[in-house]
């Protein structure tokens, strides 16, 4: 069965597995019920994509994208190259932390020095790609499982330390605590082989229920910081 499933996952294949999950899960039927299915979208293979994933690592989404956009906006093309000759006070006034410079010029150097190569990531499997990530300091599983999920397309690949993935399971399963990563691993067992589909329902889910909830002023869980 699982050489029928497409790597890297297509719109079509995406659009298939979607039923798929909901007839098994009634839980993420009713998601569809109350939605339109989630968008697609995808990001490029390569530098730049990872360097946002990173600076997406445990702030908002929000704060995140507003830093690589001035980042983009002042570096064009955006390349490990021209990273490293960004000093720390250029860095800071894009709104990256001391933290974040660090580990943006791990990854560069990773690049650079031929440490790491992401173009040859695309045909490695995904544990492989994952070893490969983790050995670069500042790239954690959730960034390693993010980056298989969005920009490699990985059909099973499953973020468990997601913050907005284990809020919105909580609300949708009516648990009364929020799963650890650990129990968000045990559920996602029945989404197999499509829990990266079923990633993007939940966080679907998450971004037009739970998080605009919250934003008119109704209790709904803590906002997701990664």
């Amino acid at each position: 069965m699982a050489k029928l499933i497409p790597s890297p996952l297509t719109r079509k294949a995406f659009s298939q597995a979607i039923p798929i999950l909901c007839d098994s899960d009634p839980d993420l039927a009713r998601i569809l019920s109350i939605l339109d299915p989630p968008a697609f979208w995808t990001r490029q293979p390569g530098f730049a994509s990872l360097m946002r994933i990173i600076l997406e690592q445990q702030v908002s989404l929000a704060s995140a994208r507003a830093t690589f956009e001035r980042l983009r906006a002042a570096v064009s093309p955006l390349t490990p190259g021209r990273f490293l000759k960004l000093d720390d006070a250029t860095l800071k006034s894009y709104g990256f932390s001391r933290q974040k410079s660090a580990y943006g010029r791990n990854l560069a150097n990773a690049i650079v020095d031929g440490q790491l190569n992401l173009s040859a990531l695309e045909v490695k499997d995904d544990q492989t790609v994952r070893s490969k990530l983790l050995q670069v300091k500042g790239v954690g599983p959730w960034s390693a499982n993010i980056y298989l999920l969005t920009v490699l397309r990985r059909p099973d690949v499953w973020p468990r330390e997601d913050l907005a993935l284990a809020v919105a399971a909580q609300r949708l399963k009516r648990l009364t605590t929020r799963p650890t990563p650990r129990e968000l691993e045990h559920l996602s067992e029945v989404w197999k082989p499509w829990r990266a589909v079923a990633a993007r329902l939940l966080w679907h889910y998450y971004i037009e229920t739970v998080s605009k909830n919250r934003r008119r002023g109704i209790r709904s869980g803590e906002t997701p910081t990664v």
